[in-house]
């Protein structure tokens, strides 16, 4: 979410933050960048859903991590940390805006993470976009995306689940875009690593895409050689006690190949603009 932030507390906490989709400020400022940039731009935003929106029940703050053990048949108490006593008041959404300035699509996260479940009414699905050459087809995650779905098991490094690579090699994606606020990671750092980036988390990142790139991914030999770009933007800095792993990168990654390709990458606590000339 480029503007509002992420870390909130619950839902009212975020509600005077939450923007109408096509008009609020986020969509206002990708509209007239695309148009000036004569491009394609996509950010992140708290949608509010609107007033005759179906709105689940969420929970009353973020979970303790301690609490996390505890199994999903777990009873809890409304009003406490768990507990889904109060109602969704938006989305973790995402616009895209083309060269015109003319809103293309929008797209609302699927795979929530804790801070999302106190407010955010998750999505139904990953989005794909059929753009003009040369993006052509462009799909388009969230963060926690990237991990499994709730309630479906892991089953094996070959066959995971994998459902965000596997969407994307469904539909035949050029480009894969991922709009994150991902954690700093918690596991320790090599002896030699100098701490500009995080490395752990990079890796993790593109072995949750393994099938676009694994010799051993399930269909050897099905679209072998096709490839596709990955562009994580990850969020960078500390939010209410909450730091980010920044080191947003660039992947090349071929099917069948036997590994990804990094073309570049930010540090943890890069910010600023960087760009990137490729040929798809």
């Amino acid at each position: 979410m480029a503007f509002s932030g992420y870390v909130f507390e619950n839902a009212t906490a975020i509600s005077p933050h939450l923007e109408e989709p096509r008009v609020g400020p986020t969509s206002q400022f990708c509209a007239e960048l695309a148009k000036k940039l004569n491009c394609y731009v996509l950010a992140g935003y708290p949608e509010k859903l609107s007033d005759d929106e179906d709105k689940p029940p969420v929970l009353d703050a973020i979970p303790d991590p301690e609490q996390q053990l505890l199994d999903s048949t777990s009873t809890v108490t409304p009003g406490l940390p768990g507990s889904s006593s109060t109602q969704a008041v938006g989305a973790n959404s995402a616009v895209l805006y083309d060269p015109q300035g003319e809103w293309a699509g929008g797209y609302r996260k699927t795979n929530l993470y804790d801070t999302d479940k106190t407010w955010a009414k998750p999505g139904t699905g990953f989005a794909t976009f059929h753009l003009p050459s040369p993006l052509q087809t462009v799909s388009l995650g969230i963060c926690m995306d990237l991990n499994t779905m709730p309630g479906t098991p892991w089953t094996s490094l070959e066959d995971g689940p994998y459902e965000l690579a596997d969407y994307v090699i469904k539909n035949k994606a050029k480009v894969l875009v991922l709009l994150n606020s991902w954690l700093k990671s918690s596991q320790p750092q090599d002896l030699d690593d100098d701490g500009k980036n995080d490395w752990n988390t990079l890796e993790y990142w593109a072995s949750r895409l393994r099938p676009l790139w694994a010799k051993d991914a399930r269909g050897v030999g099905e679209g072998e050689g096709e490839e596709t770009i990955v562009v994580v933007c990850n969020r960078s800095g500390t939010e209410n006690g909450i730091t980010f792993a920044g080191t947003s990168s660039i992947f090349s990654m071929v099917r069948n190949s036997g590994r990804p390709k990094l073309l570049d990458m930010m540090e943890r606590d890069e910010e600023g603009v960087r760009v990137w000339n490729i040929t798809i």
